[in-house]
């Protein structure tokens, strides 16, 4: 008599599959949404915290299946494999927050000038939602900054406005900043009227000092109605740019400032929802300064 052992069934396993399908569904879904749709931030935030609960509980299924598969041989080796696939994304997205959220400081907003940050042109519309939001910037939090991130600074290039202004608009594009709003763009324009040469009629080639023009104070130094952070001899540029994978939203101001013979360079960048950007801001700022040292190269002064 032949004796035929039958394997018993994983309903974990399969029900494993089953869910962390549905997980990874609706983490693509979202994101692709909040990427190149309409989605806001805390809904896909929101939803892809729902997919990673049914992705935890869907591994823990899929964890039984193995199981039962090495102490009896049930069936669902294929179904536990296939769970912890699907599971992996919406988990690993989760996972990669949560240790930036741990070992990066709590902050929205990072500035290369922490001492008085370049102000915006326009006040970056915010909603409460339940991400939460700080009111203001405080002091302590521009000390945690300079202590998280000391090499996010000001460049100084030894170069004309105009000339690091092209630069500037060449890395804006490059990095896929969309400009929003412009102050003082004329100041960067060449001031060809200080390089034409105009000798007067009949003038004598010899003739004495007495013809070399008085130079006079600009204007354009005058503070901007006093604003702290700007003066009305400054170029600001203000955009949004978007991550490229996720799409969270910052917003970005890129302040120029002609010091002397040298043109300083600020930038500011604050994220649109939430307490805490993750390290995004600053990881986006030192990649646009990179950038930009890389474009004007040569010029870059200490």
């Amino acid at each position: 008599m032949i004796v035929r052992y039958e394997r018993p069934y994983s309903y974990a396993a399969h029900w494993a599959r089953r869910i962390a399908r549905i997980a990874f569904i609706i983490f693509l879904l979202s994101l692709l949404s909040h990427r190149f749709g309409p989605l806001t931030t805390p809904h896909f935030l929101a939803m892809a915290l729902a997919a990673g609960a049914l992705a935890l509980f869907a591994v823990v299924l899929a964890t039984i299946g193995l199981a039962r598969l090495w102490q009896v041989a049930a069936i669902g080796g294929t179904a536990s494999v296939s769970a912890l696939i699907y599971a992996a994304l919406p988990l690993c997205f989760l996972g990669y927050g949560a240790v930036q959220y741990l070992t990066r400081p709590a902050l929205y907003e990072v500035s290369t000038d922490t001492v008085t940050p370049p102000p915006w042109i326009r006040t970056p519309a915010t909603a409460e939602t339940w991400l939460g939001r700080k009111r203001a910037v405080a002091p302590e939090d521009r000390q945690a900054q300079v202590e998280a991130y000391p090499g996010l600074t000001g460049r100084r290039y030894e170069g004309a406005l105009d000339r690091v202004f092209q630069g500037v608009r060449k890395v804006v594009e490059h990095t896929r900043v969309a400009t929003t709003a412009e102050f003082g763009v004329d100041n960067a324009q060449a001031d060809l009227e200080d390089l034409a040469v105009r000798p007067e009629a009949g003038a004598d080639a010899n003739a004495g000092p007495n013809v070399i023009p008085v130079p006079t104070a600009r204007p354009a130094q005058l503070l901007d109605g006093g604003m702290p952070g700007r003066r009305s001899s400054d170029v600001v540029l203000q955009g949004e740019w978007r991550s490229l994978i996720v799409g969270f939203r910052f917003d970005v101001l890129i302040r120029l400032r002609e010091e002397a013979e040298t043109t300083f360079v600020d930038l500011r960048v604050a994220s649109r929802y939430g307490r805490h950007d993750l390290g995004m801001g600053a990881m986006f700022a030192e990649e646009f300064l990179r950038d930009l040292d890389a474009e004007l190269l040569g010029i870059a002064g200490d």
